[in-house]
């Protein structure tokens, strides 16, 4: 089981969390253990929030709750957490924390520096897959812990067909449906929308700049959509020449990187060991057609004193 979670209660509980953490890195809330759900059939629903943005993190969560006591979900008022306003998802999340012995939920707080290094590695990891890798993590952090899990509700990323099969490979025993605009479709959904949306809210309005510790930070950066006028110019004004940008930014998207090619330094990243490979004799060269045109290609052989005795 991940000890990583950390348990909150309120919303203030998990601005404290993410207050005390360090925004380069991950960080996974969730909520106690609801009793009910370890004994009785139980449904579960994931969804996303801060997908798109060149700002801050994506956050995916998941809320769980038994067959029967679903009704609640409506009662809440969940629903996209698109069309409410902030208030409004914030007084659904403060209900369905306080419904905490009948309703479960996480988050996992996919920091930028997490995305933007995924992006850079050797082997690319794409934002699609590290959506998938979260919704799989939350779901089997669900089970982990005991929950009864039945039914689940994906809103999907990439064509909900592959992505559904994908589930159901790993999770057999699971009836999975992953569709388009869940959030809309699946109370339960819409209560993982919620808790998504409400602690992106959360990590952006208590960013700490770890680079400027101490400094009055300019949080003036709209939307924060690449599209954005205002998140551009957000952009342009918080780039260091030499250090780039502070670890709100995602400096892997296209917007990021125009502004770093435009307005930092440029650097020469030329390697001379790289130069003297080029230089270097190919394996290739050792097997000649005779011995002496290997021995003059190669001093491989003059400076340990060796020789050919079988002709190839």
């Amino acid at each position: 089981m991940n000890s990583n979670y950390k348990v909150c209660h309120t919303i203030a509980d998990v601005q404290s969390v993410i207050s005390s953490e360090n925004n380069s890195f991950d960080v996974r809330i969730e909520s106690d253990l609801p009793e009910s759900t370890t004994t009785e059939k139980c449904i579960l629903g994931i969804d996303e929030a801060g997908r798109g943005p060149v700002l801050g993190p994506m956050v995916y969560g998941t809320s769980y709750c038994s067959v029967d006591n679903q009704a609640i979900l409506k009662t809440l008022g969940c629903a996209d957490s698109k069309v409410l306003s902030e208030q409004a998802r914030d007084d659904i999340f403060d209900g369905i924390t306080k419904q905490s012995e009948i309703l479960g939920w996480a988050v996992h707080i996919i920091s930028p520096t997490t995305i933007s290094n995924c992006s850079f590695r050797r082997q690319k990891c794409s934002l699609n897959e590290i959506s998938h890798n979260a919704a799989i993590g939350l779901i089997q952090r669900v089970l982990d812990r005991g929950v009864n899990i039945c039914e689940v509700f994906v809103d999907t990323v990439g064509p909900p067909e592959k992505y559904q099969e994908k589930l159901l490979s790993i999770f057999p025993q699971l009836k999975i449906t992953v569709s388009k605009k869940a959030d809309s479709l699946f109370p339960i959904v819409s209560a993982a929308s919620i808790c998504a949306k409400v602690t992106r809210d959360a990590a952006l309005k208590n960013w700490k700049f770890i680079e400027r510790p101490g400094e009055d930070i300019d949080s003036n950066w709209g939307s924060g959509y690449p599209n954005d006028p205002v998140t551009k110019e957000y952009l342009k004004k918080n780039i260091d020449p030499v250090f780039g940008f502070p670890s709100i930014v995602r400096f892997s998207w296209s917007t990021a990187e125009l502004v770093l090619k435009n307005n930092a330094a440029q650097v020469d990243w030329s390697d001379e060991e790289e130069d003297e490979d080029k230089k270097s004799v190919p394996i290739t060269s050792f097997f000649g057609q005779n011995s002496k045109q290997v021995q003059q290609k190669t001093p491989f052989f003059d400076d340990r004193g060796l020789i050919v005795t079988t002709k190839f």
